[in-house]
């Protein structure tokens, strides 16, 4: 199917976050441009919710009547190349607040993540980071970058400044009960 260009492609009719997602962060053939971005379909497999979103002429799944329906069976339940985790959360927020205010925090995310990846991936950590940006309160992530700021230095080595970051991470993440691990189906 041929996907109509969303105009922000960084959240995804289903409630992905999808600036959020290493894949958006890849060089090459394999990088995605979001949700009905361009060139998505060159890029991406067929997406029954997204093909459903837009035969309906809708943009966030939250704005149909039957919402959720059962394309969202288990969704929240395992993770692709994003994380899941929050996916019902985030259409909730988006719709309790609204989708201007929600793109607004999903893009001060969007610029944290992209700080982070610049100045505290050592080539190792843009999963976790994603992860982490995606499920931690803006808040949160806002703090931590103000102790990254803290600790570590200009002339400190980027491993040691990643170390520093994941470090942060976690510890909040333990804090809230946020797992910062991907899940995988598993294999019987």
């Amino acid at each position: 199917m041929e996907y109509q260009t969303r105009k922000y492609p960084l959240f995804s009719a289903c409630g992905l976050n999808c600036g959020l997602c290493p894949r958006y962060y890849t060089d090459g053939s394999s990088k995605c441009p979001g949700c009905a971005g361009k060139d998505f379909s060159a890029v991406h497999p067929p997406c029954g919710v997204l093909s459903c979103s837009q035969r309906r002429g809708i943009e966030y799944c939250y704005e149909c009547e039957e919402y959720p329906c059962k394309k969202y069976d288990s969704a929240d339940q395992l993770d692709s190349f994003i994380t899941h985790k929050n996916q019902f959360h985030d259409l909730e927020k988006a719709k309790r607040i609204g989708i201007e205010e929600y793109k607004t925090q999903l893009n001060e995310k969007v610029k944290l993540l992209e700080k982070l990846l610049k100045n505290y991936d050592d080539g190792r950590k843009k999963s976790l980071f994603c992860i982490a940006v995606n499920l931690l309160d803006l808040q949160d992530i806002k703090s931590i970058m103000g102790q990254l700021a803290d600790e570590t230095k200009s002339d400190t080595l980027l491993k040691e400044k990643a170390s520093t970051a994941v470090r942060l991470f976690e510890k909040m993440a333990e804090r809230r009960g946020i797992s910062l691990k991907l899940r995988k189906k598993t294999k019987y």
